[in-house]
This record gives structure tokens, sequence and C-alpha cells, in this order.
């Protein structure tokens, strides 16, 4: 059994995997923002639940920068710095391992490999509250850009220097327009909301130059709405020489994170068999 843990600002799911990928029962709780309390809560729901039952693996996903297991900074949980998790953690079950990684590149990891053929490189965008992304190379993630914040890219708009996230994000969403992006149905303003997406894609898309670009996150869950609009505006914008990417809607979009955390295990323990 792999157990995957997808910890967000405000709440924290845990699911598990059998070794087919077939996911079992889920278990969803509000996030402790101290991390002294979340650890404890963590310890104690995973001793409740799987404290009988025989764990291979788990993976935690962190909504921010984690260095050789340690969170170093999280944007939505701001009490989250230098917070050593893997030392913390190690003994939540005897001998079971605990992988821990960014959420943003375990959504891209999980998002690229349930493609029917697995790219040379992907980029999969997640807009909700924030924006993150994960860079996977051959249907691994790249090690080169795993610290990598493209969400917090300084950008300038609308006359001065803003990160991205900042006027692009589900929550800029709802502070301009004061719609969630469910309660938008105006075409005039998803043309406006794919113009204010496109000013971060435009400057990727030419440094990563990936073959496809996933969206996922709450937003993404409306690519529809928007999907035309960022192309035309993309298409229009973009250098001749750069190859257009080819641009989707997430299979998972607010569920990619736990299928990241399954395929994440499924590489450790392969590894690490492969070690030995």
């Amino acid at each position: 059994m792999l157990v995957a843990i997808d910890t967000g600002g405000t709440k924290t799911l845990i699911t598990s995997f059998g070794r087919d990928g077939k996911m079992g029962e889920s278990l969803k709780y509000p996030t402790p923002q101290d991390p002294t309390e979340y650890i404890k809560t963590l310890k104690q729901v995973i001793r409740e639940r799987y404290g009988d039952k025989k764990v291979d693996c788990f993976v935690l996903a962190i909504p921010g920068v984690v260095k050789n297991n340690t969170v170093k900074w999280c944007g939505n949980l701001p009490l989250w710095r230098d917070v050593n998790l893997g030392r913390r953690l190690e003994n939540m079950l005897p001998g079971v391992p605990v992988c821990i990684e960014n959420d943003a590149k375990l959504a891209g990891l999980g998002e690229t490999r349930e493609l029917e053929h697995t790219p040379v490189s992907s980029l999969y965008i997640t807009i909700s509250t924030g924006i993150g992304a994960g860079l996977i190379e051959n249907g691994r993630i790249d090690e080169a850009m795993r610290f990598s914040e493209v969400g917090r890219m300084p950008l300038e708009y609308d006359g001065t220097v803003r990160i991205w996230e900042s006027f692009a994000s589900g929550r800029a969403i709802v502070d301009v327009y004061k719609k969630m992006a469910k309660d938008i149905t105006s075409s005039r303003t998803w043309r406006q909301i794919a113009d204010r997406m496109s000013r971060g894609f435009l400057v990727i898309i030419p440094a990563f130059q990936p073959e496809i670009i996933i969206i996922g996150g709450s937003v993404g869950t409306y690519f529809d709405r928007y999907a035309n609009f960022l192309k035309e505006i993309l298409q229009t914008h973009l250098p001749e020489h750069i190859v257009m990417p080819r641009i989707v809607r997430a299979k998972h979009p607010e569920e990619a994170v736990i299928y990241g955390c399954y395929y994440y295990a499924v590489d450790y323990l392969a590894d690490r068999k492969t070690r030995k």
C-alpha cells in the first residue's frame, strides 16, 4: 500500500493506493497552521488509520519550497519556515519511508504519467489560490527546476511590476471580479482573465519550450471557458520561431497532486530496489 498526503493551505487530503494504482478511501481535515500541531495531527491520523496495515511508502505534498526534506517556505502557510519534516516524521510508522515534495511538481508528474504517451517535456501549471508549476522531463520531475516558483515571477502588468499570481490566480480573480471562477459566465470577462494568464505563459513558453502544457487547479476546472482566448493570445504574441505547445486541461484538475504522489512512490520504490 502507498499513502499519499496532499497538504494544502486550508485542508489536508490523505488517501491510499494499491500497487495497481487503484485509489482507496480518502480522509480530509483542516490543515493546522502551526507546523508542530500539523505534525502531531498527521501522526495521530496515520497511526489510527494505517497502523495495522502494510504501508510501503508515504509521499507528502507541500505547497511551498522543499529542500532535503525541509520546508523552507510556504506562501499559504506562513509559519512553515525551515521545518525539517523529514526528521520529524521519520518514525510516523516504523520502517516506512517518507518522501516530501512540492505539490505542483507532484501534480505535474501525475498528470504527465496519465497521458496516453509520455512526452519528452511537459509543463504543468496549477491555477488555484496561487499559481504553481512542475516541469516534467521524460516522465520524471526535472531536477534542475525542482525549486522553481513561476507563480512568483515578477512581471510588468498594468504599468507596474507584480508577481504573476498576484493578478492571474484564483484569488486575484475573486479580488478583481468579485466572483469565484465557477460563477463567471461572461465571455468578455474570461477573455480578460486569459490575458492576465497569458503574461506568465509568454515568458515560460520560450524559456522551457515544453511539448505540452497541462492546466489544473480550481481555475483549471473551467478550462473550456478561457482556453480558446488564451491560445489566441499566445499564438499572436509568441515569437515566430517558438513552437506553440499543445495546451490541455488536466485529467484530474483538483486531484492531480494525489495521483502524483502515487507515481512518485512507485518510482521511489523501484529506484530503491535497483540500488540494492
